[in-house]
């Protein structure tokens, strides 16, 4: 008798777990698609349909390696603020709610597992600013200009040399994209001997500290 009076208490507590998770998801997606619309109205002219990106002009933001190690916080900072002395301006002015909004579209688009809280805790770099500075022009410069000026300076690659990025990347952040490159972009995998210059640890970590050098 015992088991009986307790079928219902269990049939009704998962139904509860199974009606909760509906509801999530069909917010998560109405989030999505509030998200979708606002890309379309404020990014699409810049980033392209479906986030792709165009080469020398605007990054994609749906590239997975970028959605792997980008946390909510970067990528919602981003657009709050803009990156100073780069074409990309501040768009605050949408305010805290359509800005979740858009992260969460991009999100959509993630294909890699999200890993950006490690990525973050990352140690801090430890190298020696003069050789990075060496590396950076020998294998760097060439995308992303001679001081990291990016698209402003008639590059093909980002401004990594701008306050506005590295404000906001953390050493990890800037490590894992040397290493391991964004697939289908110009950025491609720098480490190792699969990697196209076959960086090892240590001259990672000279690029990432002269990278710091800059803009200051």
């Amino acid at each position: 008798m015992t088991r009986v009076r307790k079928l219902p208490s269990l049939f009704v507590t998962i139904l509860f777990y199974l009606a909760s998770s509906t509801y999530a998801s069909a917010d998560e997606k109405a989030l999505i698609t509030q998200g979708e619309m606002l890309y379309n109205q404020n990014c699409v002219f810049c980033h392209q349909a479906d986030a792709i990106g165009k080469t020398g002009f605007a990054p994609s933001l749906s590239n997975p390696e970028l959605l792997a190690i980008a946390s909510d916080k970067y990528l919602a900072s981003t657009i709050r603020d803009g990156r100073i002395g780069t074409a990309m301006g501040p768009y605050a002015h949408l305010g805290k709610e359509k800005i979740v909004a858009i992260v969460a579209y991009l999100r959509s688009h993630e294909t890699l597992p999200h890993r950006s809280a490690e990525v973050d805790k990352q140690r801090s770099a430890q190298g020696d600013a003069r050789k990075g500075e060496l590396w950076y022009h020998d294998i760097c410069s060439t995308c992303h200009g001679p001081q990291g000026d990016g698209y402003l300076a008639g590059s093909s690659g980002t401004a990594i040399g701008k306050a506005g990025f590295l404000s906001k990347a953390s050493d990890g952040f800037i490590r894992e994209t040397i290493k391991y490159g964004r697939s289908n972009t110009r950025m491609l995998p720098f480490y190792g001997s699969a990697g196209l210059a076959n960086l090892d640890e240590q001259e990672i970590e000279d690029i990432i500290t002269y990278l710091r050098t800059l803009n200051k």
